[in-house]
């Protein structure tokens, strides 16, 4: 059913098209006639110019055939990680892989070609199928930019797919909620050699705050991590200030808001064990802190509409198949928090945002299969 060679040829030529975040238009235009050659009524949004990228997400709509099928969403990002210019794809038998300089760009372009395939095969075949939509999106790398950014009012599905991680033949339906979290250290500045004690260096104290901190793997929900550290001008200056940048993540939202209150906690704490007296004036060490959901949690039972139709099409191939929970978050976070019943598909990238990125063309021919079966389910639904 699925045109094997067909998937490979267009894999290969997609990932040689460098799209990092916010320069997507080579690969949007090289999707663009693609979608159009199945039917499609095609547009381009203007997130890319509301986030300084240039385009903005694509969005495809194709009549169904079957009268009474509710519109299926399928979604995928186009851009990748970096270094992604001069990619070079290296075919080894079903693998295919990088030349080890760069990422492949399996992730997302796996799910790109198994979307497209799918579409194609149900259309060729004449296999009765619902209205579908599909949404290529910007920037997902970057903060899942393009969905943040997306009018999902423009939207007639209210339930589909994303096909964003690795694996085949399972479906994610639990991820984390995120909080991005910023805190500035102040302290006092001081000359670090003639009158060190006039000083609060933010340094050391930033330092005891992420001494105390709870970090890495809490529990098997909830993780946190502190990712960027930037202060100091001269070493011969006592550092007045300190940017400590990180995330915390957890499928429980009680967990996450006591995770990000500990992190904020052991800036105070440690704030508040430094101050020094200049001049008659005591200064005390401050912290300004900053909290932002990064994006909203994914929670899905098996009894969802979309978890179920996933479970019949895999029945129907005789296919075994699971859901299962994840630490990562995508565009199907953003889109659950907007009210979409949308679960995260697994599209055979392997070993992503690496130089040894690779996928199995049998894998994606596979997560193909399972979306045409996906559109008869739902046709007959």
């Amino acid at each position: 059913m699925i045109n094997r060679q067909r998937v490979v040829s267009e894999f290969m030529e997609l990932v040689q098209i460098s799209s990092p975040s916010r320069r997507e238009a080579p690969v949007a235009q090289r999707l663009i006639p693609a979608l159009e050659a199945l039917g499609a009524h095609v547009e381009v949004d203007d997130a890319g110019a509301r986030i300084g990228g240039d385009t903005g997400n694509v969005l495809a709509r194709i009549p169904g055939t079957a009268p009474s099928a509710p519109p299926l969403l399928l979604c995928a990002h186009m851009d990748t990680v970096v270094p992604c210019q001069n990619i070079r794809p290296v075919a080894q038998g079903d693998v295919i892989k990088t030349d080890g300089t760069t990422i492949l760009g399996g992730d997302d372009k796996a799910g790109i070609v198994a979307i497209l395939e799918s579409v194609r095969v149900a259309r060729e075949r004449r296999l009765p199928h619902g209205p579908v939509e599909i949404l290529f999106t910007i920037c997902e790398e970057n903060g899942l930019l393009g969905a943040k950014n997306f009018d999902v009012t423009r939207l007639a599905a209210r339930r589909g797919l994303v096909l964003d991680c690795d694996g085949v033949n399972e479906l994610i339906t639990r991820a984390p909620a995120a909080n991005h979290v910023n805190f500035v250290v102040h302290g006092l500045e001081a000359h670090a050699g003639v009158c060190p004690e006039q000083g609060i260096s933010a340094i050391k104290v930033a330092a005891e705050a992420i001494a105390r901190m709870r970090l890495g793997r809490i529990d098997d929900e909830t993780t946190a991590n502190l990712g960027m550290i930037e202060g100091g001008l001269a070493t011969n200056i006592v550092p007045n200030r300190v940017t400590v940048k990180g995330e915390t993540r957890s499928r429980s939202l009680a967990k996450l808001d006591e995770q990000t209150e500990h992190m904020q906690r052991c800036f105070d704490e440690a704030a508040a064990r430094h101050r020094v007296i200049v001049e008659g004036r005591e200064h005390t060490a401050r912290i300004e802190a900053r909290v932002a959901r990064g994006y909203e949690r994914l929670d899905l039972g098996d009894d969802t509409p979309i978890v179920r139709l996933m479970t019949r099409a895999a029945e129907r191939l005789r296919r075994t198949f699971r859901t299962r929970a994840t630490g990562g978050g995508c565009d199907a976070n953003v889109f659950a928090g907007r009210g979409l019943e949308v679960a995260n598909l697994g599209c055979g990238m392997r070993a992503i945002h690496t130089v040894s990125e690779w996928v199995d063309v049998n894998d994606i021919v596979a997560t193909a299969e399972l979306l045409v079966a996906l559109l008869q389910v739902n046709a007959e639904n």
